[in-house]
């Protein structure tokens, strides 16, 4: 084998390590990704769920997500909610009037 044939097959070698590396780094991106995309939507997840229970207890969050609901831009977000009851807060018991609860 003269050095040229060696040159060719070091050469090779280091594109086919090179592909390699090149698709772990493109699989390590893609799970970052998809991490990144599960995290974003378990916040949606928790924070929706937080609104929906402020508005049982605060007409103001009840208002914020009636309006929320109401000017939602796509129509297919809309239609989620077409048959969907909106929580109302219930207003707490006023003290009595001598103060005692």
């Amino acid at each position: 084998m003269d050095s040229r044939d060696m040159a060719e097959t070091e050469l090779e070698r280091a594109e086919k390590r090179y592909a390699q590396a090149k698709a772990r780094l493109q699989g390590l991106k893609a799970r970052e990704t998809t991490r990144q995309r599960k995290l974003d939507t378990r916040r949606k997840v928790i924070l929706g769920g937080a609104l929906l229970d402020l508005a049982e207890r605060d007409t103001g969050a009840a208002t914020m997500l009636d309006r929320l609901i109401r000017n939602l831009p796509r129509a297919q977000d809309q239609k989620a909610f077409a048959d969907w009851t909106a929580p109302s807060a219930t207003p707490s018991p006023a003290p009595d009037a001598d103060g005692a609860s």
